[in-house]
């Protein structure tokens, strides 16, 4: 009944400070494809090029000190939604500046992580519950689209026994 969903992480990373450690964490190729891009350029590009496709797609941001970089992260977190609304969108921090990146991008973004020693731990609970939000969605279309066919079905059903009760009655 399941199989494996390919997860997409996408990573922004202007120094690359991060991206190896999320690697080591999901490196099972078979459920895992984390790309990592240094340009805002070739990461909108990316996520424009896998739209069509129905995988799990996270994107990692990561925030820096400057407050310039915070402007660009707020256009960039509203021009991913627009791409792909169901893109989920995690943002990388300095601990002492979470209050001010939490002010500054409030919309869109999925969770807020401070850097630290227990990021990758919940980058990974994150995706982790990224990923069962969207095999939810999943299994709720195809949960309301069986019980459609099923209630189709049924009202086929008794109308043909009603239609055959009106035109055959001795054999009711």
């Amino acid at each position: 009944m399941t199989k494996n969903i390919k997860t997409y992480i996408f990573c922004y990373d202007d120094f690359r400070s991060f991206t190896e450690d999320v690697r080591k964490r999901f490196a099972d190729e078979k459920r895992y494809k984390v790309l990592s891009f240094t340009t805002r350029e070739e990461l909108i590009d990316n996520l424009t090029e896998e739209k069509e496709h129905k995988f799990c797609k996270i994107t990692i941001l990561g925030a820096h000190d400057t407050t310039e970089q915070l402007g660009m992260l707020d256009e960039l977190t509203r021009d991913i939604k627009q791409i792909d609304h169901s893109t989920g969108i995690i943002i990388l921090g300095p601990p002492e500046k979470m209050d001010d990146i939490k002010q500054s991008i409030k919309f869109n973004v999925d969770a807020y992580i401070p850097k630290n020693t227990n990021s990758v731990l919940r980058i990974h609970n994150i995706v982790k519950k990224l990923l069962s939000e969207h095999n939810i969605t999943i299994f709720r279309k195809r949960r309301n689209l069986s019980f459609y066919l099923l209630l189709t079905f049924l009202i086929a059903c008794i109308l043909l026994i009603i239609f055959a009760r009106l035109k055959l009655p001795q054999y009711f």
